[in-house]
């Protein structure tokens, strides 16, 4: 046994398939994922970990792929988690087999793994801050995550990133939609992608404009712009600078903290809202039943219930 009584971690620096079984076994869940997690903590903190989000068909997907490779040329090991939406009827990722990434999962220093978002908020599954964790474990020494996208206020990749990019196409008016979803404030790069097309430079400037109006900030978002399949030098030197940014003082620490806090809340918010869903039970049926009835409001239902499980 390792300290604290621990089983042995598994060889997962040098054995992927003992890495992949692993991961499975964070995504089920569970006593038997909790000890594997407590064992891999030691070893985590190591990682470069950046985020990719933004609105469907902005071509994150496509950017990561030719983003792999630069690493990859760079001498760097890359783990890839990729959000996908999940199947209706299995739950499952309906984009996992991960077409565009096939040259790169060849390659051993690469590890990628799709999981399902099975409709979490924050465009992130449950799992994926686990996930994250083993493969930091692993020695990679990039870790890349791109949500679904779904534009939901609350993204909580930013709790998860050392850099979190926001990746938007000069269609369907993504500037002012990424601003409704409060994208532009986790933003640490903002990305142009399919630069070749009309619009990309007005976009641009106006993401610039919208800084400009938005006050001092300790670190100003860059705008770049790139064409996912061919150019993506713009984006590798931003994110290079806010790693050199990051590296001052003890910003790095100091957001990582923060991040962990914000997962720590989240995940115990969660489990006690199952916890409490469990126990309800019938009695929430019953609640609901006299909603449907026309015999109470749902606000005060949920205020009954709340009182009567609130111990």
């Amino acid at each position: 046994m390792s300290e604290a009584g621990l089983p042995p971690l598994p060889d997962l620096e040098g054995d992927r398939g003992a890495l992949a079984r692993a991961v499975s076994r964070v995504e089920a869940g569970g006593d038997e994922a909790r000890t594997l997690l407590d064992a891999a903590w030691k070893k985590t903190g190591r990682a470069r970990r950046i985020g990719l989000t933004g609105p469907p068909g902005a071509g994150k997907s496509t950017l990561l792929a030719t983003l792999v490779p630069l690493l990859r040329g760079e001498g760097k090991t890359v783990g890839v988690v990729a959000v996908d939406p999940s199947s209706p009827y299995t739950g499952g990722a309906l984009l996992g087999d991960r077409h565009r990434m096939a040259r790169s999962a060849a390659d051993d220093g690469v590890f990628v793994r799709s999981v399902a978002s099975r409709g979490a908020a924050g465009g992130l599954a449950r799992a994926v801050p686990a996930v994250l964790d083993l493969l930091d474990a692993a020695g990679f020494d990039v870790l890349c995550v791109e949500t679904v996208g779904v534009g939901q206020t609350e993204m909580d990749i930013a709790a998860l990133a050392d850099t979190v990019v926001v990746v938007l196409s000069p269609e369907s008016g993504d500037g002012v939609q990424a601003m409704k979803a409060g994208l532009l404030e986790i933003a640490d790069v903002l990305c142009v992608n399919k630069a070749d097309r009309p619009d990309a430079a007005t976009l641009a400037s106006e993401l610039e404009q919208m800084f400009d109006r938005g006050g001092e900030r300790a670190w100003r978002p860059p705008v770049v712009c790139t064409e996912g399949r061919r150019e993506v030098g713009p984006l590798r030197e931003a994110l290079e600078a806010h790693a050199a940014w990051l590296g001052q003082d003890d910003r790095l620490q100091e957001r990582r903290r923060r991040g962990l806090e914000q997962r720590l809340q989240r995940l115990f918010v969660s489990r006690v809202a199952d916890h409490l869903l469990e126990r309800a039970g019938e009695r929430l049926k019953a609640e609901a039943a006299e909603v449907a009835a026309g015999g109470i409001s749902v606000e005060t239902a949920a205020a009954r219930l709340a009182k009567e499980f609130e111990a």
